[in-house]
């Protein structure tokens, strides 16, 4: 029998005993959660975002239609690599109207989405955050023209700061974040439920930290900002601009990634939790 525990204490995977709760968009979620499952952990799977198209294509079409004014095209998610994408296509534009510009993308998910329609990125920030992007494309601004496609709700860093540099930055909407109503009650029923209460929530972008206070509502929260009777839940952000909206909107900072990604933030979840608790 002890020799039965000795090999099982061996055999014990790193997330053994701990429940996740992965907030991601329902078809982006798959990564992160096989990672955690690989891992040992539970995982529970509840959207806190929900991505759709814009209400209108119009603006997206109209830049995709005149690449030949642009000198770079610049992604910042594999969503916004997929829309424009599915717009090209629809328009019947192929990566011919692609290949004069210089691509920045910001992380490697993104670098490899769009590499996987055969184009070359020649830019990925060290820190795959906006501010990074405009400080790798510093020398490169004045006098260019640059076609940014991104989600309707984003931080203005990289218009504003190339703007700055001298650069002309056109802005549109290739998607748009939602909050997913339908994950209000899970959600809520999940933090009060002590045999189903997870030991740790993913937050993967500032739109999922917000989406979660808005689904929880202030009914939800007792004197100090945690979800009611979940005092032992921790919050595991992505990187330092998630660590900040969780901060702006009184949530604490349990685990943050080193490295900005998917793979990033398992790493800091093994490492920074004890299983179990």
């Amino acid at each position: 029998m002890i020799a039965m525990t000795n090999q099982s204490a061996k055999t014990k995977l790193p997330l053994s005993g701990l429940r996740v709760l992965v907030g991601r968009a329902r078809h982006q979620a798959s990564a992160l959660s096989s990672g955690l499952r690989q891992l040992g952990a539970e995982v529970v799977e509840i959207p806190f975002i929900q991505i759709r198209r814009p209400r209108s294509y119009k603006p997206l079409d109209s830049a995709l239609r005149k690449l030949h004014h642009y000198d770079w095209l610049i992604l910042t998610s594999v969503n916004g690599v997929e829309a424009l994408w599915d717009r090209l296509h629809k328009l019947r534009l192929t990566k011919a109207q692609l290949k004069h510009l210089k691509v920045a993308a910001i992380g490697p998910a993104t670098r490899a989405a769009i590499e996987k329609h055969g184009i070359k990125v020649n830019v990925v920030p060290e820190d795959y955050v906006a501010e990074s992007v405009v400080k790798s494309l510093r020398d490169e601004a004045d006098g260019k023209r640059v076609l940014l496609a991104r989600a309707k709700v984003a931080r203005d860093v990289i218009p504003r700061e190339l703007r700055k540099l001298g650069a002309k930055v056109d802005v549109v909407e290739a998607y748009e974040t939602v909050i997913p109503q339908s994950s209000r009650t899970r959600l809520r029923t999940i933090l009060k439920d002590p045999k189903r209460r997870p030991d740790v929530i993913t937050f993967t972008s500032s739109s999922t930290v917000r989406n979660f206070v808005a689904l929880l509502g202030k009914n939800v929260w007792r004197g100090r900002p945690r979800p009611r009777k979940a005092d032992d839940i921790r919050l595991a952000s992505i990187g330092p601009i998630t660590s900040s909206t969780l901060r702006d909107l009184g949530l604490p900072v349990d685990i943050e990634a080193t490295q900005y990604t998917i793979p990033g933030l398992i790493k800091a979840i093994a490492a920074g939790v004890e299983p179990g608790l």
